[in-house]
């Protein structure tokens, strides 16, 4: 439980500071790097087409990071004064009962000390459980760090092939980049700015792929109605429309969210709560 709680206040403070170091080769490093004479640059030149799209990244990625930490599930434990369901909650906070014989839909987080609804899992980059509150943030906050990171990849190959005059044509050049710049490095042939942008690319394409798959995985489990808390314990849920699932986590205002970072309005949840 000690290492848990480390990794709990570790992970978020290691994805802020990717985060800085992102932003800080984008702007001051790769888009400059775009602009070969600024006096003559045009309006529209694919230099600040790339910086307002890696800006409009960045800005959803962390707004949405920032909702998934504001918009926390709601502790049921707060309402539950009285009933089985006080019971319950206080069974759990003294290790009395177990989890598995807990409310519908519920489960309880030994890191967060609370008890949530439609519960999916414990994330460690945001310190905070993912629920049927902010799990739309959550998916979007993965969908815009993956483009963000894919995004600096790209620019940061653009910079790598005009600073070392080499090729990422043959896809065998990429893989062979990082032994061989390595090598060139402690020969004393390469840069130390160029070699940390190096093993910048290589984190960029493992984060970038890590986040599309986590939330290619986390919408098939929407659209079958299920959190990953209940395919783990073997919960079986109601059947229902893949279109109901999808409302009732992205709501009807689904576009609005897309754009820009927005609270889950619109939801089914926030019906219940306004009700």
């Amino acid at each position: 439980m000690l290492v848990l709680r480390l990794l709990n206040v570790i992970a978020p403070a290691y994805f802020l500071c990717i985060s800085l170091v992102t932003f800080v080769l984008q702007i001051f490093l790769f888009i400059p790097s775009m602009f070969r004479d600024p006096s003559t640059t045009p309006l529209f030149s694919p230099a600040l087409l790339h910086g307002a799209l890696f800006l409009f990244l960045s800005a959803n990625a962390l707004g949405n990071y920032v909702l998934v930490i504001q918009s926390s599930p709601e502790d049921l434990g707060k309402g539950l004064n009285s009933g089985e369901g006080a019971e319950v909650v206080a069974d759990w906070l003294d290790g009395s009962r177990s989890p598995g014989s807990a409310l519908p839909s519920t489960h309880f987080c030994r890191l967060c000390a609370r008890v949530t609804q439609r519960h999916d899992h414990h994330c460690f980059f945001t310190g905070n459980c993912i629920g049927s509150r902010n799990m739309r943030n959550f998916i979007m906050f993965c969908l815009y760090t993956s483009l963000a990171c894919l995004d600096s990849l790209v620019a940061g190959m653009a910079y790598i092939s005009a600073a070392l005059s080499m090729s990422f044509a043959n896809p065998l050049a990429f893989l062979t980049l990082l032994p061989h710049s390595i090598s060139q490095f402690f020969s004393g042939a390469l840069l130390s700015s160029e070699m940390f942008v190096i093993l910048m690319l290589y984190l960029w394409l493992g984060i970038g792929l890590a986040c599309a798959g986590f939330c290619c995985h986390q919408m098939l489990l929407i659209l079958r109605g299920q959190t990953r808390y209940q395919v783990r314990k073997g919960m079986v849920v109601r059947a229902r429309p893949w279109r109901e699932n999808l409302q009732e986590v992205f709501g009807k205002r689904w576009l609005l969210g897309l754009l820009i970072p927005v609270l889950n309005v619109g939801s089914d949840y926030c019906r219940q709560k306004e009700k």
